[in-house]
């Protein structure tokens, strides 16, 4: 079920005992240029199979309420693009859809800089016209450090941030220099907010298997991320 905008709206404006859902998460994967076609190719398939395996399906429907989910792409400045308005997650069904509808999207762009900055702006005005939920989160996946425009730290003083948690999801590619500080990059920059943490996939062959437990660490209740078995990186507040 897609959330329209009229409910949404009445939702921001009926207060936390309206809270729709227990989760609104969103995914935002990097499609900048050092991501080639082949790498975008598994992390887009990556995904699906990630949102689709048995225990994140499990985790999606632990609890009574429900999570709302999106997705976008993200690269240059001016470079972000949609794959999956807002959804509600009340089914296997709307689960289904909503993985087919991002297996079904193509690559927006192929040639921009890493503007993570700008890409955390989307994210919290993704969030803002969102539904109502009692936890926010948004999912920052890249394999690149900043390189065009303000970084992470300014995007949190300037966009609304209050509430909403950034977790990371980092492709290690450390056999290249520029990428060997990536990690670093990350908890320091762009974790953000309660119980924020980083998953490791090494390389994009392994991004399904990040995925899929960043997910299940992320949906499982009753506390939202705050599995503490098995985790690459130690959570940040």
């Amino acid at each position: 079920m897609v959330i329209r905008a009229g409910l949404c709206a009445g939702l921001l404006l009926a207060g936390p005992a309206a809270a729709e859902c227990r989760l609104a998460l969103v995914l935002a994967l990097d499609v900048s240029s050092s991501v080639d076609a082949a790498e975008d190719r598994l992390q887009r398939g990556g995904l699906v199979a990630a949102l689709t395996a048995p225990e994140v399906e499990a985790a999606f429907f632990a609890a009574d309420s429900h999570v709302a989910l999106a997705a976008y792409e993200w690269s240059g400045r001016y470079n972000q693009e949609m794959l999956l308005e807002w959804t509600l997650i009340d089914s296997r069904a709307a689960l289904l859809h909503a993985a087919e509808t991002i297996a079904a999207s193509s690559r927006s762009h192929n040639d921009f800089p890493t503007a993570m900055g700008y890409a955390l702006g989307y994210g919290a005005g993704l969030l803002t016209r969102g539904p109502r939920c009692l936890y926010r989160t948004l999912d920052m996946a890249g394999d690149g450090q900043n390189n065009e425009g303000f970084g992470p730290t300014q995007a949190y003083a300037e966009f609304p941030f209050d509430g909403v948690t950034v977790n990371g999801l980092v492709v290690n590619g450390a056999d290249y220099e520029a990428e060997t500080g990536l990690i670093a990059f990350y908890q320091a920059q762009v974790l953000h907010g309660p119980g924020a943490f980083l998953e490791i996939a090494q390389g994009f062959e392994d991004y399904e298997r990040a995925m899929r437990r960043k997910l299940e660490r992320e949906l499982t209740p009753p506390v939202i991320g705050a599995l503490t078995s098995g985790s690459d990186v130690e959570p940040k507040g």
